[in-house]
């Protein structure tokens, strides 16, 4: 994980706050307010990770957040007109015409924008279009000549499975066009690191809101979460608590990070994010979760499975690559990964601090086993989605724009 990167990361944690994180390291919680009058220091620091990686890459990619033309933050923003400013780079506008209304916000935004990075605007893309590229020559044509920008393509809007974004796509795949869907993830309400789970989507993935039954999966998950000991109080005032015990025994049980902790069996808060507190957890693990300081551990890794553990036996001296990302430290009596993580005494139960863990083709192909299914990469969607931008986008337009070919 090269935290430069993503240099600044506000991970929402409800009542309007979110936590910032600076260059991997936990800062403090912040409101939206309190955020803009860090940012001052904070657009140094995105200055000098932009610096860093132009010195080490010969191409650097900037996704912006949000919209572009947010005139309300000119002044403060930096996800956008920002870094815009700092990098003076080839600027592309993309308009999503499923939402309706591309052409107007593509002109909108182009319009908006202050005299010193609209100038950098090179072109414009419209994405996910359902239908006839023909339908749009007239708009595009116009829109063109309007704000005299080239159109560089039309990515049509696909359908098969590509790594979600963000806490909105759940929903998404609560939909997804599959009647028996073995695999339940806890829908904790401070849930992070969702994408974790993408890799098993081909299986069948349910999000399961607190208070719902768990009688019709063959896999539980409790995935990781912004804050272990409030979403551990949300399972309990739910009595999804009383549900998972009832199926331990029965079928694998698996948390992953703040889902491991929670597994465990006590978490102890020593003043760190709620005061001194010491909250009995799940007891489905022999781990206790310590949080005596306000730090975040943030390292990829690569571990061995060494333990016994339903579905990981069957890769036991293997390796699997994952990061972690998380805040206090378990001890653990029965460790899975080297030093990693904890099983339960029947096997049935298991967790580790591990990210990613299920993006190993090792450990999907095991619960394909366990499940009796097919296996099927992830990256075949992606290289499929890659074949088709490079087929309707005018990729060499935009390489020869910054000189490299």
């Amino acid at each position: 994980v090269d935290e430069r990167m993503n240099p600044i990361l506000l991970k929402p944690k409800g009542n309007y706050t979110s936590q910032l994180v600076v260059m991997g390291e936990v800062i403090k919680d912040v409101s939206a307010i309190e955020y803009y009058k860090e940012i001052h220091w904070l657009k140094d620091v995105v200055k000098q990770a932009f610096y860093d990686l132009a010195q080490e890459y010969e191409l650097v990619i900037i996704e912006g957040a949000g919209g572009m033309a947010e005139i309300n933050l000119y002044d403060r923003d930096l996800a956008n007109i920002g870094i815009a400013r700092i990098a003076n780079p080839d600027v592309y506008l993309i308009g999503d015409i499923e939402r309706g209304g591309v052409f107007s916000s593509i002109y909108g935004t182009y319009k908006l924008l202050p005299d010193d990075v609209v100038r950098l605007v090179k072109g414009f893309i419209i994405n996910k279009l359902r239908g006839y590229e023909s339908l749009l020559s007239d708009g595009i044509r116009e829109l063109e000549k309007l704000i005299n920008v080239k159109c560089l393509g039309i990515v049509p809007y696909l359908d098969f499975p590509l790594p979600s974004e963000d806490s909105l796509s759940i929903e998404d795949w609560n939909v997804d066009n599959q009647n028996n869907k073995p695999i339940g993830v806890l829908r904790l309400n401070r849930i992070s690191n969702f994408t974790d789970f993408e890799p098993l989507r081909f299986i069948g993935v349910d999000f399961v809101k607190l208070g719902s039954s768990l009688n019709d999966y063959e896999i539980v998950i409790v995935p990781g979460t912004k804050d272990s000991i409030a979403d551990l109080k949300a399972l309990k005032d739910s009595r999804m608590d009383e549900k998972i015990r009832k199926i331990a025994g029965k079928i694998p049980i698996i948390g992953v990070c703040g889902g491991y902790q929670i597994l465990g069996k006590k978490l102890i808060d020593k003043g760190v994010e709620h005061g001194f507190v010491e909250a009995k957890g799940l007891g489905l693990l022999d781990a206790i979760t310590t949080f005596d300081e306000y730090k975040k551990v943030t390292m990829q890794t690569r571990k061995r499975v060494t333990g016994e553990a339903v579905i990981v036996d069957a890769i036991k001296n293997e390796y699997v690559w994952g990061y972690e990302i998380h805040k206090g430290k378990t001890i653990s009596k029965k460790p899975l990964f080297e030093d990693d993580g904890c099983c339960s005494d029947d096997c049935m139960v298991w967790g580790s601090y591990l990210h990613g863990l299920f993006w190993n083709e090792n450990v999907v192909k095991a619960v394909c086993k366990y499940l009796g299914v097919k296996y099927r990469r992830m990256d075949n969607g992606i290289n499929k989605l890659a074949e088709i931008v490079e087929e309707k986008i005018d990729v060499k337009h935009i390489l020869k724009n910054v000189g490299m070919i």
